[in-house]
């Protein structure tokens, strides 16, 4: 696999899809339809799979590509496969609230080597280096020109005043009930895959999630969690949490930092 190449590719088109997702984000209005599942879409999901998936089978022909927006695309399944949420948090996005990513990684043998996580109303940048070591990229974020980056890496958590990140907009009772197990110092709510990337950066320890999501939720910030020092379980039984699963559904998850002592479920 040429990871230099998934890199600059998978980063190029997460700023240019995220371009076309802002251009529609400051629209003064903009389409929301409802799918067979009663989730919302956008005309911005809509246009940034179109980009991204283009770009995708033109760069890696031979490479499986499973993405969101495409049902036809949920009945694969390969050793080797890349995975796309083109516009994860469509919630925030039609509330404006600006905590929504653009989406990319690189999956082998059940786990996600290479991601970008890519936040444009928020100004953040995150991936995976050809080398597997997650950055976060400053800078204007042209497509062709990468700018200045910095490693990331996760925290030394202080078990007696941990830092919880959690959903915004699916936090429950399950949920609080999970995280009160904790001594927390602070709690912060965030959208889409956002919150990988701040327990990646060390802005939080713990992020626990009780409730659906789907591979391409998680596995670019999964992988950007991984390629700082962090790790992602399952959160019934703690074993390792994998990849190309039937339908490509997840169960609950943890993704911490390792030095939290995980609490049982």
């Amino acid at each position: 696999m040429d990871f230099e190449q998934i890199e600059q590719v998978f980063r190029k088109l997460a700023i240019e899809a995220g371009g076309r997702i802002m251009e529609i984000y400051q629209a003064d209005d903009f389409d929301v339809k409802v799918k067979s599942d009663d989730s919302p879409v956008t005309e911005a999901d809509e246009a940034a799979d179109a980009l991204i998936s283009a770009g995708l089978r033109a760069a890696f022909p031979d490479m499986t590509l499973v993405t969101e927006e495409q049902a036809a695309s949920h009945s694969q399944s390969a050793r080797d496969f890349i995975i796309v949420d083109p516009l994860d948090g469509t919630k925030e996005f039609i509330k404006r609230r600006g905590d929504f990513t653009v989406n990319i990684a690189l999956v082998h043998d059940g786990v996600p080597v290479r991601g970008v996580v890519y936040a444009p109303a928020k100004g953040r940048l995150f991936y995976t280096r050809a080398d597997g070591v997650s950055v976060e990229e400053t800078g204007d974020f042209a497509p062709d020109a990468p700018g200045p980056v910095t490693k990331i890496g996760v925290s030394v958590p202080d078990p007696a005043a941990l830092m919880v990140v959690a959903s915004k907009s699916h936090r429950d009772a399950a949920t609080d009930a999970y995280i009160a197990k904790y001594d927390v110092a602070d709690m912060k709510s965030a959208g889409s895959s956002l919150k990988f990337c701040l327990v990646a950066t060390g802005e939080a320890d713990i992020y626990p999630r009780l409730g659906r999501t789907m591979e391409w939720d998680t596995a670019a910030g999964d992988a950007v969690l991984r390629g700082a020092g962090g790790q992602m379980v399952r959160f019934d039984d703690h074993t390792l949490f994998t990849y190309g699963k039937p339908g490509y559904e997840n169960p609950f998850f943890i993704a911490y930092a390792p030095g939290v002592a995980l609490k049982p479920a």
